[in-house]
């Protein structure tokens, strides 16, 4: 490479990837001699980054942390990752930094090329975000940014889409017919909230389980979205909340608590003002809510159903008397 601008762009993506390259590694990726690898750091730190070596047989290269913050190269999927995180602090996902958060923004923004300004725009427009969300933790299944993005173009347009979507734990991927209506994002995952046409019902899909998108070039019809919102659907979707018995709890702990306490895909939890918790959660069983909130082992009250609590209190009666060797 005898472009020197673009071979230091070059070195430097590679240094950027966090880990210590040999001379003979980043030349070779570089096709060039050592001797121009050492003479190309060197520019490098004149520049501000600061590119530390290290000697011996196992030494090498690698960027260390500065006393200032250089200029960052990104990959496309970063830097729509990136912008898509500062859109989500800018709106208040992360309390006080919202106003740097906008500034930041604007910076990115600025320098984006169309093509990836298309692709956040899309993203933007079509996400809603959904928050506290319990999932099974851990790290989160991929979602393949070209999917994701032909997923918010379709929502935009609002054009038909045919896609695969992958069965529950690694069966046969299934033909779909849909309508995007939104992208929700939560814990680290994205759904597609649509209407599907086959099966003449509204249906919330994991992105990370579509496979081959492709636009039908039709339009999709409009529809009522039997849910507040978007994320409201996903919400009632995963968490069981759209079952025969909607409950809203308030836990009387922190939300951190909470969510340590309340099992995974069980329920939605928000932060109340006086330091408590709102739990949203549901079941097709009056018991097996009860036996859900008790297991907890905090201090609750029930706001809805009334059923629920009507049971509660026939189920306590019976557990009194039962501590008390006596009959109800």
């Amino acid at each position: 490479m005898t472009d020197t601008p673009a071979r230091l762009l070059s070195l430097l993506s590679l240094l950027q990837t966090g880990r210590e390259h040999t001379g003979p590694e980043l030349a070779g990726r570089l096709g060039v001699s050592e001797r121009t690898v050492r003479r190309d750091v060197d520019r490098l730190r004149a520049l501000g980054y600061p590119v530390e070596a290290t000697i011996g047989a196992l030494g090498g290269y690698r960027l260390a942390a500065g006393a200032a913050l250089p200029p960052l190269l990104l990959e496309d999927d970063e830097a729509v990752a990136v912008a898509m995180g500062l859109h989500a602090a800018a709106a208040g996902a992360v309390t006080g930094i919202e106003e740097i958060s906008v500034r930041a923004l604007a910076k990115l923004e600025q320098v984006l090329p169309d093509r990836l300004r298309r692709r956040v725009a899309a993203l933007r427009e079509t996400t809603d975000p959904l928050y506290g969300l319990l999932t099974a933790g851990g790290t989160a299944p991929a979602t393949d940014p070209e999917v994701l993005s032909a997923l918010a173009t379709a929502c935009r347009r609002r054009e038909r889409l045919r896609f695969l979507y992958a069965g529950r734990g690694g069966g046969p991927p299934v033909r779909r017919h849909v309508e995007p209506y939104r992208l929700v994002s939560a814990d680290q995952r994205w759904y597609l909230v649509g209407y599907d046409l086959d099966r003449a019902d509204w249906r919330s899909f994991r992105a990370d389980r579509v496979r081959e998108p492709l636009a039908t070039g039709a339009r999709s019809v409009e529809r009522a979205l039997p849910a507040a919102d978007a994320a409201s659907y996903v919400a009632e979707s995963v968490t069981g909340h759209r079952a025969r018995h909607r409950a809203v709890v308030t836990l009387h702990t922190s939300v951190e608590d909470a969510a340590r306490r309340v099992p995974p895909g069980s329920g939605v939890l928000e932060p109340l003002p006086d330091g408590r918790c709102r739990l949203l959660t549901g079941g097709d069983a009056l018991d097996w809510l009860a036996f859900r909130l008790a297991a907890l082992d905090v201090g609750f009250e029930v706001h809805e159903p009334p059923e629920l609590r009507a049971y509660l209190r026939k189920l306590g009666g019976r557990m009194v008397a039962a501590a008390a060797g006596g009959h109800p």
